[in-house]
């Protein structure tokens, strides 16, 4: 598969990172985009920088270069995952403004009908996100809250990023088993 992952500047970059490393490790070709806050926010919540990211994908396209090859539906894309998804990002989706390479990005994965999987980062929402998310919803992308379950009984942070990164990457159709899935209530 072709997979293009776009990081916003929503808190939540360790998201985005850890859903790099995953694909890292498949043989998919990963291309990603970071928005000019998504590199702010992974210096300062995860310190990764540019290096620490190319090492992990394909190809790392710079968010203000509207001639990239994922700016066109010719250049054929499996899906995208947007994670975290800010609500400027997940606005401008949702309204077509294609003004930075990951909005691009994203408008060419729906005007394709390719899978699109935004991981909202956000709390609470307002109407106009929920609004946003429902149209978008509507056109078959996929809306993934970062909000981890406890099932599984996460103890770190990782323990909590793995199972939003896996349902992340079953909601792109990818195979993993980056979480203990529910197999029901236990018996006591």
């Amino acid at each position: 598969m072709r997979i293009i992952v776009g990081i916003t500047g929503a808190s939540g970059a360790i998201y985005g990172l850890r859903l790099l490393r995953e694909l890292a490790k498949t043989d998919h070709e990963v291309h990603a985009v970071i928005s000019r806050y998504g590199w702010k926010v992974l210096q300062h919540e995860c310190s990764i920088g540019e290096e620490d990211i190319r090492c992990l994908v394909h190809a790392l396209h710079p968010v203000e270069d509207l001639a990239a090859p994922i700016a066109s539906g010719s250049f054929r894309v499996d899906a995208m995952a947007v994670v975290p998804c800010s609500m400027r990002s997940l606005a401008a989706i949702a309204s077509g403004l294609a003004d930075n390479l990951l909005c691009r990005a994203a408008d060419v994965v729906i005007k394709e009908r390719k899978n699109l999987v935004l991981a909202v980062r956000e709390s609470p929402f307002s109407a106009i996100h929920l609004e946003n998310m429902l149209k978008l919803a509507r056109l078959g992308v996929g809306i993934v809250p970062a909000s981890p379950g406890f099932y599984h009984k996460p103890r770190t942070i990782d323990d909590l990023t793995a199972i939003m990164t896996g349902r992340i990457l079953d909601s792109m159709g990818i195979p993993n088993d980056c979480f203990t899935r529910w197999t029901g209530m236990p018996d006591e």
